[in-house]
């Protein structure tokens, strides 16, 4: 069984560093709603980030964030919804248990990196949120390490 916490790249320092940014940074600045945790891994120049808006078809996606600006903006509003709601469990364990991120091509100095999520945190409530979804990042090697330049997400997990 597979430990949500571990590296799986402990032997490849590239893929090492972007597991890092992507999975226990970007989980630990979400779940604090701290931006200053992940802002320094991003790219500004030229981001891009598409909303699959969870359908299949690429006609129904939307280009949500022509800005990391506007990247920002959402992703700080959907923390600090996130942390406004009461949990039947541990945030954080839930989170890490239901992110999968296993699979980074690397060409050069650019990276295509896919982190999936299935599955879900229980509520205090008696619900249930699912959490059932994959992104596609673009990463780059930029000033001397991994960045996100874009993303393609909130995609079904899985696809059709």
């Amino acid at each position: 069984m597979r430990d949500p916490f571990k590296n799986p790249f402990p032997s490849d320092s590239a893929r090492h560093a972007i597991w890092e940014m992507l999975v226990p940074r970007d989980i630990d600045a979400f779940l604090a709603a701290d931006w200053s945790m992940v802002e320094h891994d991003f790219v500004e120049e030229g981001f891009i980030g598409i909303d699959g808006r969870k359908e299949v078809r690429p006609d129904k996606w939307r280009l949500a964030f022509p800005t990391l600006s506007a990247y920002r903006q959402e992703w700080l509003r959907q923390a600090e919804d996130f942390a406004k709601q009461s949990f039947a469990e541990d945030a954080r364990t839930a989170i890490f248990t239901t992110t999968t991120l296993e699979d980074i091509e690397i060409e050069g100095d650019m990276a295509l990196v896919r982190k999936k999520f299935d599955g879900g945190i229980s509520k205090a409530d008696g619900s249930r949120d699912v959490m059932q979804w994959q992104t596609l990042y673009y990463c780059r090697l930029h000033q001397g390490r991994w960045k996100i330049s874009g993303f393609t997400g909130y995609l079904p997990n899985p696809m059709g």
